[in-house]
């Protein structure tokens, strides 16, 4: 039931924000925005926290004004993730967040100004090794852009994306990512496929404005599925007019689901019907929400009923086939236990924590092994 990922990645130029690799070889990163007020640093350095304690490997802050540049600067002495920093039309607000410790620029050189705005800012970068992302977003193309094609299209996105792209290439700049999303699924993908023929830098996925947690949660994962199993992409926000949190959680799943990185516990659970043994939707509600902080790739199969439920438990690290008059665990493919349904929930966690802590031991084995053979 374990199929190998038959994903090939497009190759890319490797890029460093802060500490975390995009592009090449490195992981898949996942991203997300505070949607708190930049000035107010106490909120914005918790919603950082808690995103960064949901998974996170970059989180990006709006930086719309010199007063927020300030409060980045604080904000960026009381984190440690990665942090990338929005700006739009002010080129003196990315000089200021480049010296205050900023990671990635997230600007369009386009909407800078003059060319010696632009100039100073990539010059600034360069010096200071900070990457740039450029953003196209269908919602705020060039104005002669709209006119030409009337209204957003796969082509306008990235005409305008290589505009930008040009701008660097000239400056003989070359540490960027680029975007290129859109609110419409078809219409980011199309846009995505064509720009990953065009250049070698690493893409930035996302479908923009994507909705509420579940309309923008299946919008997200039919999009980036979709160019992640093209092997296009690089690092992803699932946006989501949501908590943070939740877009991380969301992309964690995405990435595990398509066997491109592993974190924490993947559920195989049924949908339950009139034959389960016990309350599966129940189970799973509180489970999911109990081993939220294990970090371990594990693979844990709930099944309500002896029909599948054996052929997933065998399959999983560890696995719970629902029975009469008891429901039995499989541990590492073996019947292992036998549990009844009156404090199911508190002894799957029991067990899930102890076949964690097991593997994580065994990982750490596994690594000294290595190091000792090198």
């Amino acid at each position: 039931m374990h199929c190998e990922s038959p994903i090939k990645r497009r190759k890319s130029r490797q890029i460093m924000v802060g500490n975390v690799a995009v592009g090449g070889d490195a992981p898949i990163s996942v991203q997300s925005m505070t949607n708190t007020e930049t000035t107010d640093v106490t909120a914005t350095v918790a919603q950082i926290n808690r995103i960064q304690t949901a998974g996170a490997d970059i989180v990006r802050v709006s930086v719309p004004s010199m007063e927020a540049a300030e409060a980045f600067g604080e904000i960026r002495k009381q984190v440690n993730i990665p942090l990338v920093a929005d700006i739009h039309f002010d080129y003196r607000i990315a000089l200021r967040v480049a010296d205050l410790g900023v990671d990635c620029l997230r600007i369009n050189p386009g909407n800078i100004g003059r060319e010696k705005r632009i100039r100073a800012v990539v010059d600034k970068a360069r010096d200071m090794n900070i990457p740039i992302r450029i953003g196209v977003n269908a919602g705020s193309l060039e104005k002669d852009l709209q006119k030409k094609y009337g209204e957003p299209t796969p082509e306008a996105l990235v005409e305008s994306a290589m505009r930008h792209v040009d701008i660097l290439d000239q400056l003989n700049f070359y540490d960027f990512k680029v975007s290129v999303k859109a609110s419409d699924v078809f219409m980011a993908v199309a846009a995505y496929r064509q720009l990953a023929t065009r250049i070698d830098q690493p893409l930035h996925l996302g479908i923009t404005e994507a909705g509420g947690l579940r309309s923008g949660t299946v919008k997200s994962a039919v999009g980036l599925g979709a160019l992640l199993m093209d092997g296009i992409g690089d690092t992803i926000r699932i946006s989501l007019a949501a908590d943070p949190v939740e877009e991380i959680k969301v992309g964690w799943d995405l990435l595990k689901s398509l066997k491109l990185r592993s974190k924490g516990v993947n559920f195989i659970a049924c949908p339950s019907c009139s034959r389960q043994n016990f309350d599966v939707i129940k189970t799973m509600n509180e489970l999911e929400q109990r081993v939220e902080d294990i970090t371990v790739p594990l693979d844990v199969a709930v099944i309500g009923c002896v029909v599948n439920g054996p052929g997933e438990a065998k399959e999983a690290d560890l696995g719970l086939a629902g029975g009469t008059p008891n429901n039995l665990i499989y541990i590492d493919g073996e019947p292992n236990q036998k549990l009844g349904n009156e404090t199911l929930v508190d002894d799957l966690e029991r067990l899930i924590r102890q076949k964690a802590e097991k593997k994580l031991a065994q990982m750490a084995e596994d690594e000294r092994n290595i190091i000792a053979r090198a």
